[in-house]
């Protein structure tokens, strides 16, 4: 009953401290709100973007044309006086002009070889059209599928012409011969780069994108063939270089070298040395060109100055390509290629340079222009503070200097950018940077803390830092031996498998699995890297026989079976899956291995571990352990039905993930031994065709529940059923008669009764599970064993359908193993309760589709609990979740929700102390009339919304306005099929979880199902969040107490009973039961109360009229202690008042009202109802008893007896008529 002011349920003195301001509501556990129950159940959906190189290429060849002519001028080139002479920073002026040149050659190519040694280097030096033809060809022929350079040097010739010529010489040097870019293009062939510095050299780029356009055209043509695919020298696979554009001369400053364009391209530093001295000559005072040229140390040791110059240079130019360039390009032009990344990183420092001299170099690819990039600053003050190092004291080799704060600082301005980091932001300029100070031992710790920071912040990150290069270099740091480098290399290859687990091959390949196992190995590491490395270690052998072989033979599985008693949740959980996904999977040695350890045994004791995880896991393992081989031994089999006896535990686990994880288990050994289980189910189905002829007699006695003498009827009323006792075993239950003198033995046949009937009959039950998912997986495997079974003997099929009611026998015989298996405190290898022949609706339906009962059960059956828990390694760790960030929309809401708790219980309060709750309970709210009679109603305590739960569904009121907002239907409210056996379930209890915050509903009916539902009040969208038999021994009774269930949020305890003699404590947090308590009592749970504050005490009242007192302190067997017996008829309600003097109320059927203190057997108060009850409801917190009666009154008490007020039918003008209240 309700009361106009219904939201006065709980004592803000309770769950609200006045005096610190600080809602205890804040304090109170939240149940069914882990990842698990958020979301399905499934992999990521992260799309991986292509960052390896789907071909690597090597320049192999390179070809250095210089047409110099030195000492004559070529006739379309005016020079100043004086201009620039260099080349290849030699003045020809200063020797002969023979010799000048080959050394202008030579010094070319040592300038090359720099930057790749391994190149086959030609010169042609002031060449004939043949001799360029030849070299061309040749080099083609001798690189065949790979990279050959082209670099042209013009300056002794004219221009390129508007007709696509450059120029070389004849023999004897007397004329300029034009040399046709389309046939340099044939003699080339692709892939090919050019280089060419001369003046106009972009007249060349043009004409050459026009001569592959021809070419193309010209090759579809003669091929009928689509261009794209019939070029010999595609322009795709071609890169230019150009020192200018088509109407741009080279400059002539004499300060700088003729051939600036190549310098830049091939001596970088040097050229931008001397060109900032050039533009900065005040920054340095007394700095010289002889002093810069004199910075002592070699290129490519980063521990000299020259050497760290270089390695600054190097990370400056890939960040700017990095931040400028399309993904793609960078790739191409950048990571494909070490010759032409080299050749690119330095054309953007001629980009720079040579802009200041007016001068544009162009490219093809075109790249956007970089010259005011603001890497650039950074650069010039690296140069800036190496220079003045140089006017400081003498120069020589092995002068000391001071390192260059660059890489600190760019390592600070992305540590800046991390604090603020985000997808939405632009990505960190410094990425390229943190690459390069991998190498750096100075800087590495450093950098890859930051790297494994960046990488935490999702998917996108990790694609991010792929594409830009650090893939080589996390591998190569595998190699280190250095303790403090572990910590950090786990975590980032953790994130970057989580995302790209192709990497696993580069792991085994490089052994940097061996790194990996010595972490997990390490138990002085941290457990939270331990389980990092586990991760690692199952996804480099995910689907991949070398890793798995690797990981084998380096004892992977006793490194994992000695941890398994970590206290880490996480751990275990991936230490189990390492095991189940890596080791086992379709790989006999490491089983052998395994079962050489007892791994299978050892894993065994984590199907009762507290984190509903890491039983899932363990269920996924131990189903993986069952052999895949076709040859079986004995011991084989053995082993298999050891661990099958292990998996049928697990059925009543209150977890749906492990309850699916066990589901796809049995798959696996269904499809191992399908042959053994279609013999079982004809079996079955033999001996139900026996009882259906002896039993056809017997037909209407049987449907109108009379039967039980003549034919053991488990199904429809197996009230009548003899329990099995508990600790019996299933073997024992062979030998076991029940209460129609069959046995199980006779059921099944002796020569099954085995683990094969165990999981049959699991699977059973399985396939009525309240989940639908668990159902559907596990109905599925019993569908394909029928239909192979139809397939084999469709006459005897036929003639099982005949009658469907017979089935019931079966089902009490699983229903006497799932009892017997939950009472027993030891294990027990069966817990099934439905037969797969008998009852179910789809079982009696003629298959679809026969091509399914020679499907591959695991293709039919699977789940992605592994994919899914690698998505943990995939999300962010580091930063705030939505339920910790105090800005967070979650947390606001939540703050909110608890703010306007404390006003609800302030009102409440307040409201008491006046008595405006109890002045007026017969104002009429609304009325409104649901689909069928109301079975249990409930009020939210914080908000205006009544559930009303009748037979076919639940449904939500705004109490305020009388308007309904939502249905969620009862998923067994009727009977859809003909040939279901069972009739249909009805809700017998309902209450709010997480009433604080976001609540959740759970209702429960009498067929033992509870369901768990989040979203209720939104139609359409309200979502399963749990589902589980909360107790399967209840006896279905039409006029029974069905489920009756007690909440505590405190504890985050479910307390279940009802038509049964025990009652189920379960723990929501830990989704697995707490213990079974005995009532001792002959007849059914009909109220259930409990002391949530200080967690003892426990009351139950019984459908014999007593009502008895639990300490759940004691021991479960031990823990009754008080049965009050003062009462004659069925318990309606027992209500135990908060407070440490709370008295406990009781009230019965013939209207007998009692109240009690725990210390003593004797009711200490007692008054009576007038009439005979039909239901009552006792105020949480307000002094108010409210009675239906079968005269059709409603009547609200005091605790002393005086009548509140009265609610009769028909009373007031127009009044309705009220029927018998069925629930308050």
């Amino acid at each position: 009953m309700t009361t106009k002011n219904h939201i006065v349920v709980i004592d803000p003195d309770d769950l609200f401290d006045d005096i610190e301001g600080e809602p205890v509501d804040s304090h109170l556990p939240l149940v069914c709100n882990n990842a698990r129950h958020q979301g399905k159940i499934e992999g990521s959906d992260t799309c991986l973007q292509c960052w390896r190189m789907k071909e690597r290429m090597k320049t192999v060849s390179v070809a250095l044309v210089l047409c110099l002519n030195v000492g004559v001028d070529p006739p379309d080139v005016v020079k100043i006086s004086p201009c620039a002479r260099m080349e290849c920073w030699i003045d020809p002026h200063t020797m002969s002009p023979q010799k000048a040149l080959e050394s202008i050659g030579l010094n070319l190519q040592k300038q090359y070889e720099r930057w790749q040694p391994r190149a086959r280097y030609r010169q042609s030096l002031d060449p004939t059209v043949d001799e360029v033809k030849k070299l061309c060809t040749s080099l083609r022929r001798n690189a065949k599928e790979e990279r050959v350079l082209f670099h042209y040097i013009g300056h002794g010739v004219p221009k390129p012409t508007a007709n696509g010529e450059i120029w070389v010489f004849n023999k004897t040097y007397t004329q300029y011969i034009p040399l046709s870019l389309y046939d340099l293009q044939i003699w080339m062939g692709s892939p090919s780069i050019y280089v060419f510095d001369c003046s106009n050299a972009g007249i060349i780029i043009d004409l050459f994108k026009t001569f592959t356009v021809q070419r193309e055209q010209e090759a579809a043509n003669a091929g009928g063939l689509n261009p794209e695919q019939s070029v010999p020298s595609s322009l795709k696979n071609s890169i230019l270089l150009a020192a200018c554009g088509a109407t741009e001369h080279l400059p002539m400053n004499p300060d700088l070298p003729a051939d600036l364009f190549t310098s830049c391209l091939t001596t970088p530093i040097k050229v931008a040395l001397r060109w900032y001295v050039l533009q900065n000559r005040s920054l340095v005072p007394g700095l010289t060109m002889e002093m810069v040229d004199k910075i002592p140390g070699q290129l490519n040791d980063r521990r000299t100055m020259l050497g760290e110059l270089n390695w600054i240079f190097t990370a400056i130019t890939d960040t700017i390509a990095w931040n400028s360039l399309p993904r793609e390009l960078f790739q191409k032009l950048f990571r494909q290629d070490l010759l032409v990344a080299s050749l690119f990183r330095n054309f953007l420092l001629a980009e720079r340079i040579m802009r200041s001299y007016n001068c544009i170099p162009i490219s093809n690819p075109k790249l956007p222009p970089t010259h005011q990039h603001p890497m650039w600053h950074a650069w010039d003050l690296a140069l800036d503070l190496c220079l003045q190092q140089l006017t400081v004291k003498p120069i020589s080799e092995n002068m000391s200097f001071t390192n260059s704060p660059f890489f600190a600082e760019q390592l600070t301005a992305f540590s800046v950018w991390l604090d603020y980091g985000s997808k939405s932001r632009r990505p960190p300029e410094q990425l390229p940077i943190v690459l390069q100070v991998l190498l750096s031992q100075v800087h590495r710790v450093r950098a890859l803390d930051l790297l494994g920071k960046f990488l935490d912040l999702g998917p996108w990150a990790v694609n991010l830092a792929l594409s830009v290069g650090i893939f080589p270099y996390v591998l190569k740091l595998l190699q280190s031996t250095a303790k403090e480098l572990k910590p950090l290399l786990v975590f980032i290859w953790a994130k970057i498998l989580a995302v790209d687990p192709s990497c696993q091959a580069d792991l085994v390949k490089d052994s940097g699995h061996k790194y990996i196992l010595n972490v997990l190995s390490d138990t002085s590491m941290a457990a939270e890297h331990r389980t990092m490395a586990a991760f690692v270690m199952a996804i480099i052998m995910n689907n991949y026989a070398p890793g798995r072989e690797a990981a084998l033979k380096d004892n992977t599985i006793s490194a994992c079976l000695e941890q398994l008693n970590d206290p880490d949740a996480h751990l275990r959980q991936w230490l189990i899956l390492c095991l189940a996904k890596v080791v086992w999977t379709n790989f006999d040695n490491a089983r052998w291995c395994g079962v050489r350890d007892r791994a299978h045994e050892k894993l065994s004791k984590l199907l009762s571990d507290p984190e509903p995880e890491v039983r899932a896991a363990t269920v996924f393992a131990l189903g993986t352990f069952v052999s895949r081989s076709l040859d079986r031994t004995d011991h084989s089999v053995t082993v298999d039905g050891n661990v099958g006896n292990l998996l049928v535990k697990c059925i009543m686990d209150c977890s749906p993930l492990v309850r699916k994880e066990l589901v796809v288990a049995f798959g696996g050994f269904v499809s191992v031994y399908l042959s053994q289980f279609v013999a079982l189910a004809k079996k079955l189905m033999d001996e139900e065709k026996e009882r259906m002829a002896i039993a056809s007699t017997s037909t209407d006695n049987l449907t109108n529940g009379h039967a039980a003498d003549e034919v053991p009827t488990h199904g429809i009323r197996p009230v009548t059923a003899r329990r099995i006792s508990a600790g019996t075993s299933v073997g024992g239950v062979v030998g076991h008669t029940l209460s129609g003198g069959t046995s199980v033995g006779g059921v099944v046949g002796h020569t099954f009764v085995t683990v094969y009937s165990s999981i049959w009959l699991a699977l059973a039950e399985l396939a009525s599970d309240p989940h639908h998912d668990v159902a559907g997986m596990a109905q599925t495997i019993v569908d394909v064993v029928k239909k192979k079974l139809i397939l084999s003997s469709l006459p005897t099929f036929a003639l099982f359908c005949v009658q469907a009611s017979m089935s019931s026998h079966n089902r009490q015989v699983v229903q006497s193993i799932v009892s017997q298996t939950s009472h027993s405190a030891a294990s027990s290898p069966s817990r099934s309760s439905n037969m797969p022949f008998g009852y179910n609706s789809y079982v009696f339906s003629q298959p679809e589709d026969r091509d399914e009962a020679t499907a591959p059960l695991s293709d039919l059956v699977s789940t992605q609990f592994f994919e899914w828990s690698c998505r943990h390694f995939s999300q962010p760790t580091m930063c705030l979740s939505k339920e910790e960030d105090p800005e967070s929309r979650t947390v606001q809401v939540r703050d909110f929700r608890f703010m306007r708790n404390s006003r609800v219980r302030c009102q409440g309060r307040d409201q008491l102390r006046t008595g405006i709750c109890v002045s007026r309970l017969d104002d009429q709210m609304f009325v409104n009339k649901v689909a069928a009679v109301p079975t249990a109603i409930k009020f939210h305590p914080y908000e205006n919304f009544l559930a009303v739960a009748d037979a076919y569904n639940v449904s939500f009121w705004n109490s305020e306005l009388g308007t309904k907002e939502c249905d969620i239907p009862n998923p067994n409210a009727v009977d859809k099929s003909a040939f279901q056996l069972f009739k249909a379930s009805r809700i017998t209890s309902v209450d709010f979880m997480n009433a604080h915050d976001a609540a959740l509903f759970m209702f429960c009916t009498d067929d033992g199902a509870i369901r768990i539902y989040r979203d209720f009040l939104k139609p359409h969208q309200y979502e399963l969040v749990t589902a589980f038999k909360g107790l399967s021994e209840l006896v279905p009774s039409e006029k029974g107490s069905g489920l009756v269930t007690e909440w505590e949020q405190e504890s985050s305890t479910l307390i279940t009973s009802g038509n049964a003699r025990i009652i189920r404590l379960w723990d929501m947090q830990k989704e697995m039961k707490i213990s079974d308590i005995n009532t001792g009592a002959e007849s059914c749970v009909t109220s259930l109360a409990s002391d949530s504050m200080h967690k003892s005490l426990l009351i139950a009242g019984c459908g014999d009229g007593s009502v008895r007192l639990f300490d759940r302190r004691l021991n479960p067997s031990e823990c009754r202690v008080m049965t009050l017996k003062e009462h004659e008829s069925w318990i309606l309600k027992v209500h135990l008042q908060r407070g440490s003097e709370g008295k406990i109320v009781s009230a019965c059927c013939n209207g007998d009202i009692r109240f009690w203190d725990p210390r003593f057997t004797d009711s200490v108060r007692r008054y009576s109802a007038p009439t005979t009850l039909s239901s009552v409801d006792i105020h949480p917190r307000a002094d108010i008893i409210a009675c239906g009666s079968t005269s059709q009154t409603m009547t609200a008490y005091s605790p002393n007896g005086v009548v509140l007020s009265t609610v009769k039918y028909h009373e007031g003008f127009l009044g309705q008529r009220i029927g018998n209240a069925s629930c308050m």
